[in-house]
């Protein structure tokens, strides 16, 4: 599977405890061309009452939405990063178009102390 940065793919994610994975959307946030290990950030249906600064709310009412290839409004969570083997992608949802990873790159920023 050819992969790029923004790519939002279905992955096997571990629970922080390692116990146990659970197959949830991600985004790739590592830079092109994509190695054989890749980085990624969580994507998650259930919605905080209150976003940190590190997340970013992705409605369906958001011109961006539909490219995303997610089914429900979902929060990216910047924050939660995972570097894994690309073999575990199961398969590419959709894609971040431009508008959306300007959005997304700004709460990594701040997620890893860049901002």
């Amino acid at each position: 599977m050819d992969l790029a940065r923004g790519d939002i793919v279905l992955v096997p994610f571990p629970f922080t405890d390692l116990t146990s994975s659970k197959v949830r959307p991600a985004v790739i946030v590592s830079a092109d061309p994509q190695p054989e290990d890749i980085t990624i950030a969580f994507i998650s249906s259930v919605l905080p009452g209150i976003l940190a600064e590190t997340e970013f709310l992705l409605t369906s009412k958001d011109k961006n939405f539909a490219a995303s290839g997610l089914k429900k409004d979902s929060v990216f969570k910047m924050n939660k990063l995972l570097t894994l083997s690309s073999v575990l992608i199961i398969r590419r949802l959709g894609r971040a178009n431009v508008p959306l990873q300007k959005e997304l790159d700004a709460c990594l920023a701040k997620a890893v102390g860049l901002a």
